[in-house]
């Protein structure tokens, strides 16, 4: 059967010169007349299929795969604000020793730096104090001794590099490859590539939470937004108090069955729409309508976690209802229970301008126990081996003192992987010995977007989507496997 999503990005004119004849003639309106009275006249004709295959399951574009699907999903733990690696990750001896010293010339000439340009900069110690965690000795901050206790079952990147060194950007750059706003986010390339295995949620979903020490940055939805792809593919974010999404819950005196009336009659009338028109975003009005009806059931109990066990709660340090990064993760595993393809937690609370020695333990307990805990339980329930985890932030931080804080840091920083096809208890990469230029198997931030398609299943080359004359794609023109951290 044809997919109505590829023929309406491939026959833009033929839509347009649709939407003429109905404005100039009677000719559509004959037609909308016949579908009203037998709309399967119209599933033969080109477009017309969209009214049958709207509501059902998107199965992505992907037919067949690339590679070997060595996970199904992905949850990536984002730490928003830029971790310093140099309290987390990144362990540098060399920087202590020469705390208060002024910052080699070599490094910094003619570097992008933010708020520290044309200061005086000085080498600022690592302020927290590392150790060798697992039988592999992954060196992690003593800050983080659930993650610690993990570190046999993560590998370490510790040479990751990003282009863009103010938040906003950065993150855009992180979430779409490009710092251009307005380009799909990850997540809803890899809805649009491979669909998703749950018929009750979206395929994309979004959770937040913020942390207590006042170093929060805003994060903008259009971080999770679907941009040029049609906006099915858009992330929810559900929301960890209240109401999970908005509207999900009937007004007073609605039943189910009175909203059921509604959007069956709703529903009449996009399809008679898109039978004439033709157009992917009525289409996805249909599947999005029908999406809505099933989470007001789904989505109550999903985010219900008192129903867990007490010692799963007791596991992630999770209560019902705060709100937290912890519970956030224990829903994440409910999440990937139930076939969400693409889940995303950020965490508020990572910009250390100032007092990072003693802010960004405060952080770490808040992210340490669920991050662990997350790993520990997929992996319990069979879960780990067909499950990408990612850990990290959009940039790091200087080794540079910023008064008692630190920059931001564009050209080094840290992050981690768990999961299926991911070498456990290894350690990639390095930077100089201070901290500061990733120099040794460097990872861009298309390389790590590659190397997570090609877990899925694409080749990262190959998943495009035309839009104004143009084939895009998430890793843009660059990207390469980072084969070397693949077990």
């Amino acid at each position: 059967m044809a997919n109505p999503m590829k023929i309406s990005n491939a026959n833009h004119w033929e839509l347009t010169r649709r939407a003429f004849l109905g404005r100039s003639g009677a000719g559509m309106g004959i037609l909308a007349l016949a579908s009203l009275l037998k709309p399967e006249l119209l599933e033969g004709a080109e477009g017309g299929v969209a009214s049958k295959t709207a509501t059902d399951r998107w199965s992505g574009v992907v037919h067949p795969l690339d590679f070997p699907q060595r996970v199904k999903r992905v949850i990536y733990l984002y730490m928003a604000g830029g971790p310093s690696h140099l309290e987390t990750l990144d362990f540098k001896p060399k920087l202590a020793q020469m705390h208060g010293q002024p910052m080699p010339e070599s490094f910094t000439k003619g570097q992008p730096i933010a708020q520290l340009q044309g200061q005086k900069l000085n080498c600022f110690a690592p302020q927290h104090p590392f150790k060798k965690f697992g039988k592999s000795g992954q060196e992690i901050s003593e800050i983080f001794p659930h993650i610690g206790s993990m570190a046999d079952d993560i590998c370490i990147i510790r040479s990751m590099r990003t282009e863009a060194i103010n938040h906003d950007p950065a993150h855009t750059f992180m979430n779409t490859g490009t710092t251009i706003s307005g380009r799909p986010a990850m997540g809803s390339w890899l809805v649009y590539g491979l669909g998703s295995d749950s018929d009750n949620l979206p395929g994309f979903v979004v959770l937040t939470s913020t942390g207590k020490s006042g170093q929060s940055q805003p994060i903008s939805a259009r971080q999770w937004h679907s941009g040029f792809l049609p906006s099915r593919f858009q992330g929810v974010h559900f929301r960890s108090t209240g109401d999970p999404v908005l509207y999900v819950s009937n007004p007073k005196g609605v039943t189910a069955d009175r909203q059921h009336d509604v959007v069956d009659a709703v529903q009449k009338l996009n399809r008679m729409q898109t039978s004439v028109l033709d157009d992917p975003e009525i289409a996805t009005r249909v599947a999005q309508y029908e999406m809505a009806f099933r989470m007001q059931t789904s989505v109550p109990e999903l985010m219900d976690i008192s129903r867990e066990p007490k010692t799963i709660l007791d596991l992630y340090g999770a209560q019902p209802g705060d709100g937290s990064f912890a519970s956030n993760c224990l829903l994440a595993r409910r999440l990937a229970e139930r076939g969400v393809r693409f889940i995303q937690l950020y965490h508020r609370d990572w910009d250390h301008h100032g007092g990072i020695k003693k802010d960004i333990p405060v952080v770490a307990r808040e992210v340490d126990q669920g991050s662990a805990a997350l790993i520990r339980d997929l992996k319990g329930g069979g879960m780990l081996d067909e499950t990408l985890v990612i850990w990290g932030g959009e940039f790091g931080r200087t080794p540079m003192a910023q008064g008692n804080g630190r920059d931001h840091h564009i050209k080094g920083f840290s992050i981690w992987l768990a999961g299926g096809g991911i070498k456990p208890g290894f350690t990639y990469g390095a930077t100089d010995d201070l901290g500061y230029n990733a120099e040794q198997n460097v990872v861009e931030v298309h390389d790590l977007h590659a190397t997570m398609l090609h877990l899925m299943g694409i080749n990262h080359k190959k998943l495009t989507f035309k839009f104004q004359g143009r084939d895009f794609r998430l890793t843009d023109v660059t990207g390469n496997l980072v084969g070397d951290i693949l077990a």
